[in-house]
């Protein structure tokens, strides 16, 4: 089988790695991969070394002529059976590129929500009639969108984008760079500033925990230097208990010396990985039933789930958590357990390689 593969991965090794190496595990499955993008990728160099041939292009907008062409013409030439596009204007590009080939396209979908059947502008994209299979992130995910496809149902499937817990190796960072006491329980969180984020829940489930506890709250991502963030963070009867990091490439290592990560999410998650780095570093997460974060976890044994907007389950969450560090511990260890038993790359290599075959031969 022959695979064009559209993405961008000009992100950072980290960013880019579970996408990346589920590439490269579908190679050594035996398919013929070849990847369109951008030619500064970092990940350049292994994908040639494991047989993936790079061309150096991809989509600047979501509708470009020499985009449509470019596209076009590798198809043409390379007779790809399918072709997988993971952005939007991958996926804008490649649904007028293939009009008329004998190819089918695969589309990525990586958070719920954001796409409606009455919009015009989803038909560009996932809802293009010229579209074959949709894959998605999480069954919450393909859930969500099925409501919004015409016709064929299972047309959109789901197949994790899995880890390793291998890669997570990093020595954890001294949080006492942060001003966090060496003897704090830390409740560690990394989100960029984005109201579905859940950052004002959070904070204010700072007002329900113990005062006279050692509970410390770490935040780390870009934004909370904003004045509102601040304010909230000032209102706290913790405030003098909460530390900011700001943006870091290391944040999977800041992690890794919490007791527990919390994501405080409210809508359209996909398949967090800050909770999945946070379990592959043994950390307990606690995380909100939205989209595909309460799939990760085995509710009660490999994490907390809680319900979305519930600052008051956030906190009973910390609390349980600090006052069983047995609980806490051996729950840091089945999350870690779960990642490798069901969220693994090879596993997610595999799964992939299930739905090309199906797409390809029509049978699903």
């Amino acid at each position: 089988m022959k695979l064009l593969v559209i993405s961008s991965y000009t992100d950072t090794w980290n960013s880019v790695r579970p996408e990346a190496e589920m590439l490269i595990g579908l190679a050594k499955l035996g398919v013929h991969v070849e990847l369109m993008t951008q030619p500064d990728t970092e990940y350049h160099s292994r994908f040639e070394a494991n047989g993936i041939k790079v061309h150096e292009f991809h989509p600047r907008k979501k509708i470009e002529p020499e985009a449509i062409r470019r596209i076009r013409q590798l198809l043409k030439d390379g007779r790809f059976d399918a072709v997988y596009c993971f952005n939007n204007k991958a996926i804008a590009n490649t649904n007028l590129a293939a009009i008329g080939l004998p190819v089918k396209v695969l589309t990525y979908r990586g958070q719920t929500g954001n796409i409606n059947r009455w919009d015009p502008s989803g038909y560009l994209t996932h809802l293009s009639p010229r579209v074959d299979r949709i894959v998605c992130v999480s069954k919450a995910t393909r859930d969500d969108l099925q409501k919004q496809v015409w016709g064929k149902k299972n047309k959109v499937c789901a197949v994790y984008k899995g880890h390793d817990p291998d890669w997570y190796q990093d020595t954890p960072v001294s949080l006492q760079q942060f001003d966090v006491p060496e003897e704090a329980f830390v409740v560690g969180s990394v989100a960029n500033i984005r109201p579905r984020k859940g950052l004002p829940i959070l904070l204010k489930a700072t007002h329900l925990l113990p005062r006279d506890s050692n509970i410390h709250l770490l935040l780390i991502g870009r934004g909370m230097d904003n004045p509102e963030v601040q304010a909230l963070i000032q209102a706290s009867p913790m405030a003098d208990r909460i530390h900011l990091t700001g943006f870091r490439t290391d944040a999977p290592a800041i992690i890794a010396s919490c007791q527990t990560s919390v994501l405080a999410s409210t809508k359209r998650e996909g398949l967090p990985k800050t909770v999945i780095e946070a379990m592959a570093y043994s950390v307990a997460p606690i995380v909100s039933d939205t989209g595909g974060s309460a799939e990760l976890i085995e509710d009660g044994v490999s994490g907390i789930r809680v319900t979305p907007g519930s600052a008051e389950e956030i906190a009973a969450g910390i609390q349980q958590l600090y006052e069983s560090p047995e609980l806490c511990t051996s729950m840091g260890k089945k999350a870690r357990e779960r990642i490798a038993s069901h969220f693994h790359v090879q596993r997610s290599s595999e799964d992939l390689l299930k739905v090309l075959e199906e797409t390809v031969n029509g049978g699903f």
